[in-house]
């Protein structure tokens, strides 16, 4: 069973910075796109930034520049670093995984972790 632990939300203010960690767990050989999405209340889920385990990685348009994913994929892990943050960057954050392989012939289409919120206010 493949799994998503998310990790790093918390209370910042404007300005500030944070980190979140999403690992992935259970019987995986590869995983082909890895990322993060958020939600805030009254708006509908949003890209925020992706990799691909072959190193493309992709922005939303508001997060350039001052967010930057990365991956670790002997870990099966990604992170968002969250630099400059606004209190617009407040929601729930989502991490994502795509192409989950579990055998050569095998694989999971997609895993969404729990959420963690992050709260961006004096």
């Amino acid at each position: 069973q493949v799994q998503l632990v998310e990790s790093g939300g918390g209370l910042v203010q404007p300005g500030g910075s944070l980190r979140l960690s999403c690992a992935a767990s259970g019987r995986i050989l590869s995983i082909n796109t890895m990322g993060w999405y958020r939600q805030a209340p009254g708006t509908e889920r949003e890209l925020v930034a992706s990799g691909t385990s072959g190193g493309s990685r992709d922005y939303a348009d508001s997060v350039k520049g001052r967010f930057t994913i990365s991956r670790d994929n002997a870990k099966n892990t990604v992170y968002l670093q969250m630099n400059s943050l606004k209190p617009e960057d407040t929601a729930v954050y989502y991490c994502n995984a795509k192409g989950i392989y579990t055998s050569p012939s095998n694989w999971v289409v997609e895993r969404w972790g729990q959420g963690t919120l992050v709260t961006v206010s004096p």
